[in-house]
């Protein structure tokens, strides 16, 4: 089976982010593929919508066999898991968190559909705390 090198951004800013941070890379690892490896952590506050709320972010480098639909079912599955009801797809904005997990690059692949879109262009091209962490991946390896 193939091996496909993806970047996810993680980012909290509700509850004990630092753990949820923590419990979702656990999760990633036991079911969606091997980290190769990961970013700092960063402290940032929220874009895109107002909360006092600040988030702590990571981005992972990971070895996964799943195809992008399937590995985004995986994500979405472990945001459940740790008490996240709904994501901005549903709501049509951004909100407050517990855990938000995104596909920012699966190897060089361009994919686009109704559910997904990759590479995810705000996160290479507009944010800087995650163009500062994806670069950092990149120096990395």
């Amino acid at each position: 089976m193939s091996q496909h090198e993806v970047v996810l951004l993680l980012g909290s800013n509700l509850g004990d982010t630092e753990k949820n941070l923590e419990d979702a890379i656990q999760l990633i690892e036991k079911s969606a593929g091997t980290i190769l490896t990961k970013s700092k952590v960063l402290i940032t506050q929220p874009i895109e919508f107002c909360s006092f709320n600040i988030f702590r972010n990571i981005a992972l480098l990971i070895n996964t066999q799943f195809s992008p639909l399937k590995l985004l079912k995986l994500v979405k599955q472990i945001e459940r898991n740790l008490g996240r009801v709904q994501d901005s797809s549903f709501t049509g904005g951004y909100q407050d968190r517990i855990i938000d997990i995104d596909i920012v690059t699966y190897g060089r692949l361009n994919f686009n559909s109704k559910k997904l879109v990759v590479p995810h262009r705000k996160h290479l091209y507009d944010r800087d705390f995650s163009k500062e962490l994806i670069k950092e991946l990149t120096q990395k390896i």
